[in-house]
């Protein structure tokens, strides 16, 4: 039923590193880092948590997958948008898994209109052959392999988001 991706122990060295890396790129600035919600708040949590900086967080969940789909709808819904104004911030998103890349793209864009003094994406896992439309990651933690993966946050039908480890669900 499942093939481990990625353990805990290689996870738990990507977001060291992608830490290490904001630290350096946001040391003098207070980013305000945007949770993608539901996949991203494991990543979200043990990122913030690596961060000696200060940061403020803001939270948003799309959604581009129907109930029980492997595969995305191609549709992004905004389900929740942001509490709080970007426009003039240095903005993060924090996004689970950019597979297609249709909603970080969408998200992005929404955000951009806003006016932002930066916007960055940094995102836990890619899934570059997936690629719907270009869209730019500045910051990756691993690049994974074209399959339906849970755990870490990731979900199927609202299932296996506990696991700690990246799993690929076989059928």
């Amino acid at each position: 039923m499942f093939e481990i991706i990625f353990t805990k122990q290689e996870i738990d060295r990507a977001v060291k590193r992608l830490a290490r890396e904001l630290k350096a790129d946001y040391e003098d600035k207070n980013p305000l880092l945007v949770c993608v919600l539901k996949g991203a708040f494991v990543f979200m949590a043990d990122l913030v948590r690596s961060l000696d900086i200060p940061i403020e967080v803001e939270f948003v969940t799309l959604s581009s997958y129907d109930n029980g789909a492997k595969e995305t709808s191609g549709k992004v819904t905004m389900i929740k948008g942001l509490n709080t104004s970007v426009g003039g911030r240095d903005v993060l998103v924090v996004e689970d898994v950019v597979d297609s890349g249709l909603t970080l793209n969408y998200l992005l864009s929404l955000l951009r209109r806003e006016n932002p003094n930066s916007l960055r994406a940094c995102v836990m896992f890619d899934k570059p052959a997936k690629r719907k439309v270009s869209v730019k990651i500045d910051y990756t933690g691993l690049t994974c392999p074209d399959y339906f993966v849970v755990g870490y946050g990731l979900d199927y039908c609202e299932k296996y988001r506990n696991l700690p480890d990246l799993y690929r669900l076989m059928d």
